[in-house]
């Protein structure tokens, strides 16, 4: 018997690879799914066998009987469904981006606050395998203290094929996929004191930018520049990888096509490949992605089980949200935003 109960709300083209997450763990079983598309509701019921299917999220909560949510809508329904998780007193997980503006996201982490429940967002690529591995380097010390990172994702996949609405926002890049850069930049240097930030759109059938160029001021003087293009045609395609570089004061580290690791130090030059792990139901490229999934899961339910705050919280990623309200403020004015300006009150503990 399951010790944790789950329910999931939206069954939609990357909800699957949560579904797939959760089957695997011992210790949850999703017991109820809530889609308005009963096609969608349908599919994902019958090939994972939940019973208990919902068009409406409000009937979900009101028949009760999970001990989780995972939120894995788009993001104009975040507030309103988070709002009821916390009213029914149901630790949430939700989607990122977390919220449509930072207001919003404030609000949900406020109403998590006021009843008590959990709040995680789905802030998965800091959990890839590749990126930890990055993360035990610096945390090591070999290479010192880090001054100068980098962390870039640059690739022409079709990103827009399984997922159309991501054409049809005003916002993409940066929203959709700098998000995850900008809070790998987080989770390896620190939090940022300003931003930076240039946009451009290449493709003419998209309505956001699908070019960005970030650059980071860190608490304790590191400097980082986060760069994400899905107009960039290379000769072999690294989609999905996310390619890392630091300098730091004993050596440096390279993070490169093929989760080829390189770490420079003062006994010399290491080099081996920090590949994800190929999960039975997973598929390449997406695999590194796919794994990260189960990893952010097992951490949920791990700090369930002990009480603590998640490492990717809504306070914590009302930080993350910052940096992309920002990036977005900084390329339309053509200057420098300073984050505590956005943040203001209310964040820290």
């Amino acid at each position: 018997m399951a010790r944790f109960t789950g329910a999931l709300i939206g069954c939609g083209f990357f909800a699957v690879n949560q579904m797939h997450g959760w089957r695997d763990m011992d210790d949850v079983e999703i017991v109820a799914i809530c889609d308005r598309d009963p096609q969608r509701l349908q599919i994902v019921g019958d090939q994972f066998g939940v019973v208990r299917r919902y068009a409406s999220a409000d009937e979900m909560f009101a028949a009760g009987g999970f001990d989780f949510v995972d939120i894995a809508t788009t993001v104009g329904s975040h507030r309103a469904l988070v709002e009821l998780a916390a009213r029914h007193r149901v630790p949430a997980i939700c989607q990122k981006p977390f919220a449509p503006t930072l207001s919003d996201a404030k609000a949900m982490v406020a109403a998590a606050d006021d009843t008590g429940i959990s709040l995680m967002v789905h802030e998965n690529f800091r959990w890839q395998t590749p990126i930890l591995a990055v993360k035990s380097v610096l945390d090591s010390g070999t290479i010192g203290d880090p001054f100068w990172g980098r962390v870039s994702f640059r690739s022409g996949f079709d990103v827009f094929s399984g997922q159309p609405y991501l054409a049809e926002g005003t916002r993409f890049i940066i929203e959709d996929l700098g998000i995850h850069a900008l809070d790998i930049a987080r989770f390896l240097f620190g939090d940022a004191t300003r931003m930076t930030a240039r946009t451009r759109r290449i493709n003419p059938a998209i309505k956001g930018e699908d070019v960005a160029t970030m650059l980071l001021d860190h608490i304790g003087g590191l400097t980082s520049i986060i760069d994400v293009s899905y107009a960039t045609k290379l000769p072999v395609e690294p989609f999905p990888e996310t390619l890392v570089e630091i300098d730091a004061t004993r050596g440096t580290l390279r993070l490169s096509k093929d989760y080829r690791l390189t770490v420079h130090g003062p006994g010399g030059t290491a080099e081996r490949v920090v590949a994800p792990n190929l999960l039975p139901w997973a598929s390449r490229p997406w695999h590194n992605i796919q794994e990260s999934v189960a990893l952010i899961q097992k951490h949920w339910i791990a700090c369930l089980v002990s009480g603590q705050e998640p490492a990717t919280s809504g306070r914590d990623n009302l930080k993350t949200f910052a940096l992309v309200e920002a990036a977005y403020l900084s390329a339309e004015r053509g200057e420098t935003v300073a984050l505590a300006d956005l943040l203001g009150a209310g964040v820290e503990r």
